[in-house]
């Protein structure tokens, strides 16, 4: 089903989308898309939506289940609170991005804003997924409880950081992967910087030849540059100032 969004009413877009699939539709093309916020939001039917133009904030907020691809940039809040579910940015997204994500995937092919992947969690199997092809602004991975968080840099300019200052601020639970290595004063206090193992890069593979596969990337390319992991020093950072 196609969707013409051009000065279409974001309640309504989202409306009409949640009553077609209601009534079975499995697939939604929206075209001209300009802005329009929530598309996807709490939807739990396995349905795609691919988005012609430029989403608005929250997009998949609180998702479980369906695949949104987006053939332009995103703005903020993608993946907020999403459960389950696949978003496909084929362009550069915003900030606070998986704030509080519990599950899916959230792959971006360009760069990333402030905030990215704070707040995510993982329950058992539940394991939330997050890759940008480019780089991150400040604090990526504020406060991660949980995930897999994975920058790549690539086609950076030399001596363009992979991530801003205080990456992984707080952080208490989950992994980010950083392709290329990190200067150790922009990270938080926080995480310790490791080598991944065997079971790291196999893990590793699996996501990024996904990554690779909806973007048009190499994935021997990708994979030959040397990798480091970030990993939280203790569960209960701020225990001794919050805690008593």
């Amino acid at each position: 089903m196609r969707i013409d969004c051009k000065g279409l009413y974001y309640r309504k877009q989202n409306k009409m989308i949640r009553d077609f699939a209601n009534d079975g539709e499995t697939e939604f093309i929206l075209d001209n898309a300009n802005g329009q916020r929530y598309i996807g939001g709490g939807i739990e039917k396995k349905i795609k939506i691919t988005v012609n133009g430029v989403p608005g904030n929250d997009l998949a907020m609180f998702m479980n289940g369906p695949t949104i691809i987006v053939n332009a940039n995103a703005q903020d809040g993608v993946a907020n609170t999403m459960n389950a579910g696949e978003v496909i940015v084929h362009g550069s997204a915003g900030d606070v991005l998986g704030y509080g994500m519990r599950g899916g995937k959230l792959y971006i092919k360009g760069n990333v804003g402030y905030r990215t992947g704070i707040h995510a969690k993982e329950y058992k199997k539940q394991v939330p997924v997050i890759i940008a092809g480019g780089i991150a602004g400040d604090f990526c991975g504020e406060y991660m409880a949980g995930g897999i968080l994975v920058l790549l840099g690539l086609n950076r300019d030399e001596g363009t950081p992979i991530a801003g200052d205080y990456l992984g601020t707080g952080m208490h639970g989950g992994v980010i992967y950083l392709r290329g290595g990190v200067d150790e004063s922009r990270i938080g206090a926080e995480v310790s910087v490791l080598e991944p193992d065997a079971k790291d890069m196999k893990l590793l593979k699996k996501y990024l030849a996904e990554f690779c596969g909806h973007f048009g990337f190499d994935l021997e390319e990708v994979m030959s540059e040397p990798f480091v992991k970030l990993l939280p020093v203790s569960s209960r950072p701020y225990g001794d100032l919050y805690a008593y």
